[in-house]
């Protein structure tokens, strides 16, 4: 039981914009999925200027619902002044080989989202940087620093959760080869070989 009122509009939303965002990267066992968020922005207000705890937790509540349910991993981006460290589970930390970096995020130190995260994880600790397969930007946060290369972006059915602007992108491999090169195995009978 939550210890905050429940705004299931901002629950809605969130569980929609996540939903559609792991469908369409199949996010699933061992991928990630790195979030950033401004909860200021959320409730109408400048980035930074008005962080609220109690937003952060119903958006993370929508998030991990998500998450049970797709059984991805997350990431929570920290703010600026973190230098957008990320809120990890260790396992994930480890798993991933990631550089762990020292800090505990505070509100006006890390950010709202990635305080609530934190407090919230079985084994959270802070990992420098990731390469993580979506991202989700909640409020125009910035998480392209995070993605891994090459970067799609994905337009939700809705593009605002609360007040704040939500952008989304997953990942795909490089394409690489010129004009001979393939992306599926099909049956060939082609005698001609690349020399």
């Amino acid at each position: 039981m939550t210890d905050y009122p429940i705004d299931h509009a901002l629950k809605e939303q969130t569980v929609t914009v996540v939903k559609e965002l792991a469908e369409a990267a199949s996010l699933g066992p061992g991928k990630v999925l790195v979030v950033g968020t401004s909860t200021s922005e959320i409730v109408g207000r400048r980035i930074g200027t008005g962080g609220a705890l109690e937003t952060a937790n119903q958006v993370l509540d929508a998030i991990m619902e998500v998450q049970t349910a797709y059984g991805f991993y997350t990431a929570f981006q920290c703010c600026e002044h973190l230098n957008r460290a990320l809120v990890v589970e260790r396992e994930l930390l480890e798993h991933l080989g990631l550089t762990e970096v020292a800090a505990v995020p505070v509100p006006h130190a890390g950010g709202s989202m990635a305080s609530a995260a934190y407090r919230r994880f079985k084994d959270p600790c802070l990992a420098e940087s990731i390469l993580a397969h979506a991202g989700v930007d909640i409020g125009e946060t910035m998480i392209g620093m995070h993605l891994r290369r090459v970067a799609v972006p994905f337009r939700p059915s809705i593009r605002y959760i609360g007040e704040a602007r939500v952008t989304a992108a997953f990942t795909r491999p490089k394409l690489i080869g010129g004009e001979r090169a393939k992306y599926r195995l099909e049956q060939e009978n082609d005698s001609s070989a690349c020399d």
